[in-house]
């Protein structure tokens, strides 16, 4: 398939760009910081998204949904990167919405998806156990009883977990060599008894959370797939996540970029504004042409998941650690372009910077995607 974006797809991005610009500037992010917004988003802006269908992206039709494909809820997410407007766009319409779908079961997937794509149920999805990204890691355990499975243990670094209504978690369910054997999905309330739920406040007013297992009995009925054939469902998932954060830090890298341009056109020095000085220049130039190769590994990989092809993998870690790496590129050099002026709160640059580090890490950071991407490939 081409790199090109068709006619709907560029009517899409289009209007995310004109709603999230006047409904979400960088100045909403700023608002809900300064008055200490406990969810860390606006509720408000989610039932608007969700009214334009933002959350029903890639639910199919049967189930409420556009089924419209990654590729477009990818532009969604590169342009919330551009105004770096907290939402559940991650947590629940991409990775929540990809696991229930993945999964085919049919009462999981009727029961959720249609309140998932009307904006009604947040999910989350808890797999991490290490300070580290490693998610064939699960010591979390379901161990079989009457009523269904008995789940104990932990799970770290939810994302959104502390306002989600359900998570889908992964615990291994039987034991052997094969550690991605074995593991199965569950889909457990948060109300549910033994569950507990501790949230921390990230550098970018975003929230990740520890989830406790303590005795946690869970119905046959919630696994997500089958029984020990969850690590299957959760890389596509993970891969899914990987492309997505790697379109917001495209959009990130994008905005960081276009508002340093505009800087060095203002500011002057020695009389001449100091966009005309040749090494910043040359910087600009190199950076310019970093991002414009992340916009074609990110648009490469969106489509790669609509065409369920055999390469979301290599493809999803090119785009997660190219954009990681630009994204770095494109936040350094602007608060270092910006001057003295860069590193203080009340100028914007610094946001993109805070917000690029956590994406960085989530799912896998720049080197961890290299180190895949050359085994992926033999290396």
């Amino acid at each position: 398939m081409a790199l090109v974006l068709s006619e709907e797809q560029t009517m899409l991005r289009d209007a995310a760009k004109d709603f999230l610009s006047s409904r979400a500037p960088l100045s909403h992010l700023r608002r809900l910081r300064d008055e200490g917004v406990a969810e860390g988003f606006s509720r408000e802006l989610w039932a608007e998204m969700a009214e334009m269908g933002w959350a029903a992206i890639i639910i199919p039709e049967s189930y409420g949904g556009l089924e419209y494909g990654y590729t477009g809820l990818g532009l969604v997410l590169e342009e919330s990167g551009r105004t770096l407007t907290p939402s559940p766009l991650l947590s629940t319409a991409l990775l929540g919405a990809s696991a229930l779908i993945l999964s085919e079961n049919e009462d999981l997937c009727s029961e959720w998806l249609p309140q998932i794509a009307a904006g009604k149920k947040l999910l989350a999805v808890a797999f991490e156990e290490s300070s580290q990204h490693r998610p064939g890691t699960v010591n979390c355990s379901a161990e079989t009883t009457d009523g269904g499975y008995l789940l104990n243990g932990s799970k770290l670094a939810v994302i959104d977990g502390h306002v989600a209504d359900a998570f889908i978690i992964s615990a291994r369910t039987r034991t052997g060599k094969n550690l991605n054997e074995g593991v199965s999905l569950f889909l457990v309330a948060k109300d549910t008894p033994g569950l507990r739920v501790e949230t921390t406040e990230l550098l970018d007013n975003h929230r990740t959370s520890k989830i406790l297992l303590d005795g946690v009995l869970v119905d046959r009925n919630r696994l997500v797939g089958p029984l020990h054939g969850g690590s299957q469902i959760l890389q596509k998932v993970l891969d899914r996540g990987r492309i997505g954060m790697a379109a917001e830090m495209l959009g990130i890298a994008q905005e960081t970029f276009a508002r340093t341009m505009e800087y060095l056109k203002q500011r002057k020095q020695f009389g001449v504004p100091i966009g005309i000085f040749q090494a910043l220049q040359h910087r600009a130039a190199i950076l310019f042409g970093e991002i414009e190769l992340c916009k074609s590994a990110v648009l490469k990989a969106l489509q790669a998941i609509d065409e369920d092809s055999d390469e979301v993998p290599v493809l999803a870690s090119l785009a997660k650690a190219k954009c990681g790496q630009t994204a770095d590129v494109a936040t350094a050099e602007g608060i270092q372009m910006h001057g003295g002026i860069g590193m203080t709160d009340e100028f914007d640059i610094g946001f993109f910077i805070k917000r690029w580090r956590a994406l960085n890490q989530q799912l896998g950071d720049s080197r961890y995607h290299l180190d895949r991407f050359a085994r992926l490939r033999g290396y």
